[in-house]
């Protein structure tokens, strides 16, 4: 094992090398490195940052990210686009892998790829220092190199033209996960909320498919409910998005006051 190795290992990607499921909350609501923990004790493997769709400070974020690494819980971010021009700045602070939305094209799923890995498989500008190795001086090159093997690069799939084009888009390479955004491709085909439609299903096994032959991993995300996860889990996906943590934490208090209410009930 290298030095660097020693330092940093991003643990999603090394789960997903071995063949098992990765389980990630999805962070749209609390704002603090606090859910890392929360994760931790729930036995889920990453965080799945939610930039597109909840509002998060910069400095909130670098607080997550860097209790998230220390206690062994990788934190992955949601950016708003393949566009988005704080993508390499949440890697360089912590961040250890980037979930890119609505990526229908090899061109966008390249210019993905570009963004978050160095030279020469991409483009990625190169800081001083990293958190991740303690800001310690070592060997760029090595650095580089290290950072390009555990940086994780996911794209999803919303759109009926991404799943078009997701054999091609599997073949890019730089890409490790090709997550299927369940919700918006549903709702791209006229199918919104039908999540037991057989359109869907076979999407997922399209995926699944196109993930195997490339040798990359296939995730699940949107897909709200147990049973369907574990099918997909046992059909070959690996990547998944377990639900939000304003949705857990909903539904634990929903449970509760229902209970307490009922035995009140029973006592009058």
């Amino acid at each position: 094992m290298s030095e660097l190795q020693t330092l940093w290992t991003n643990n999603v990607l090394a789960r997903l090398r071995q063949g098992l499921p990765a389980f990630g909350i999805s962070v749209r609501g609390i704002r603090s490195g606090d859910i890392a923990h929360v994760a931790k004790a729930s036995e889920h493997h990453f965080l799945f940052v939610d930039t597109q769709h909840s509002i998060f400070s910069k400095e909130s974020l670098y607080q997550i990210a860097q209790v998230s690494a220390a206690i062994g819980i990788a934190p992955l971010v949601r950016v708003r686009s393949v566009r988005d021009e704080d993508s390499s700045l949440l890697l360089d602070n912590g961040f250890q892998g980037i979930i890119f939305p609505d990526v229908n094209t090899v061109d966008e799923a390249e210019h993905a790829v570009s963004i978050c890995k160095f030279p020469p498989t991409g483009r990625r500008s190169v800081a001083g220092g990293y958190p991740m190795f303690h800001f310690s001086a070592k060997p760029l090159s090595d650095v580089t190199s290290h950072l390009n093997h555990e940086t994780l690069v996911a794209v999803m799939i919303e759109t009926e033209e991404g799943l078009e084009n997701v054999e091609k888009i599997a073949a890019v390479p730089g890409i490790d996960v090709i997550h299927v955004g369940t919700n918006d491709l549903l709702t791209n085909m006229g199918l919104t909320g039908e999540f037991d439609h057989p359109k869907i299903k076979e999407a997922q096994l399209r995926v699944i498919d196109a993930c195997k032959k490339n040798q990359i991993y296939a995730g699940c995300g949107g897909n709200r409910d147990v049973q369907r996860q574990s099918s997909f889990i046992n059909k070959g996906v690996q990547f998944v998005t377990t639900q939000t943590d304003i949705a857990f934490l909903s539904r634990a208090a929903s449970t509760w006051v229902s209970e307490l209410n009922e035995l009140l009930d029973q006592s009058t």
